[in-house]
């Protein structure tokens, strides 16, 4: 079975180097699909990872990268949802991490502007949390797919798997929404680091809250020497002040406030920057779920999207973190100026 199925790839191959991507497209679905009706979901997985591999290598021309990622859907769809493939691999990790590892093998060779990206790393997250410990996605999944949506420049798809990905991705996560800032007005600067640090906080993630924070302010502070920083320093905690920049100073105070667990210290720190924040207008519907989640505190509930699509994404089938957003304009932070978030500022 093994040779037949090397033949068979070896074959396709060469009709994808020939240019008969249609061919080699219908040849293979028509062959995995055979084996599918087997319950030969191996056979069947390995003839449509190397068909949609090399279809996607082959670029966008005569539609290959679209056949490529037809290929790379039916994988999940038919193969890792209908065998009921389990991403710890069952009695056996090892399974469990090779299937994992050809799916972002696959993922990485997706050109940026393939249409069937989007709806692959869907079905892979989906797979992921279907048959995975975590609902909502397995977090290393998710930290590729944001973290591939980061380098081809797509803010709001990257947070939104950013968020619920592994340890390493707040620091990816500070990048993105720094690299987006330098393309608005100095004084955003807290908008764009609230849209890390206070989803992170909103799914649990205090840890991830502050190493995006801390990431995020050093590069402000380091690109702008003129700011005038202070570090000031005291027996339990160490805190950056930024002057002209109150909000900033507000989630740093926030983040502190959390870690000490004090309700009082979190309504003075509210109430002390009340104009500030009214003036944002982006964050009271945010806070409120942080002044419940963190100190109990109880407010009355009156809509709000921006915790409407955070409960979706995680809770939804769409979307894990290790314990720990998106407007209609897809805009690109290294190509152009960026609006500011608007006021109802939006995850997904």
């Amino acid at each position: 079975m093994t040779s037949r199925i090397d033949k068979t790839i070896a074959r396709q191959r060469e009709k994808v180097a020939s240019g008969a991507y249609y061919e080699a497209h219908q040849q293979l679905r028509v062959i995995a699909a055979r084996y599918i009706k087997q319950a030969n979901y191996d056979a069947a997985a390995e003839l449509l990872a190397s068909g949609a591999i090399a279809l996607l290598r082959a670029g966008s021309q005569q539609g290959a990268s679209a056949s490529g990622g037809d290929l790379a859907i039916m994988l999940v769809v038919e193969v890792y949802n209908k065998a009921e493939w389990e991403i710890t691999g069952g009695t056996d990790d090892a399974e469990g991490r090779s299937r994992k590892k050809r799916l972002i093998e696959i993922l990485r060779e997706f050109p940026a502007e393939e249409p069937t990206r989007k709806r692959f790393i869907q079905e892979m997250i989906s797979w992921s949390g279907r048959f995975g410990p975590i609902e909502r996605g397995d977090p290393e999944l998710h930290h590729v797919a944001g973290s591939v949506y980061a380098e081809d420049n797509e803010p709001y798809d990257a947070e939104k798997h950013l968020i619920l990905g592994t340890s390493e991705s707040a620091e990816t996560l500070a990048k993105v929404e720094y690299e987006w800032y330098t393309n608005d007005l100095p004084h955003t600067a807290a908008i764009y680091a609230s849209r890390a640090v206070l989803p992170y906080l909103l799914v649990g993630n205090l840890r991830s809250a502050n190493k995006a924070f801390l990431i995020f302010t050093s590069r402000l502070s380091s690109s702008n020497p003129s700011l005038g920083v202070q570090d000031v320093s005291s027996t339990s905690s160490d805190v950056r002040i930024f002057p002209s920049l109150p909000l900033l100073n507000f989630i740093s105070m926030l983040l502190l406030t959390i870690q000490r667990g004090s309700a009082d210290l979190f309504k003075q720190l509210t109430a002390r920057y009340a104009s500030q924040i009214q003036e944002v207008g982006i964050w009271d519907d945010a806070l409120g779920q942080i002044g419940e989640q963190y100190f109990a505190i109880k407010i009355p509930r009156q809509g709000n999207p921006l915790l409407d699509m955070m409960g979706n994404m995680l809770f939804g089938g769409g979307g894990g973190g290790d314990g720990n957003g998106k407007r209609g304009s897809q805009a690109r932070a290294s190509s152009k100026k960026v609006e500011a978030p608007p006021a109802n500022i939006e995850l997904d």
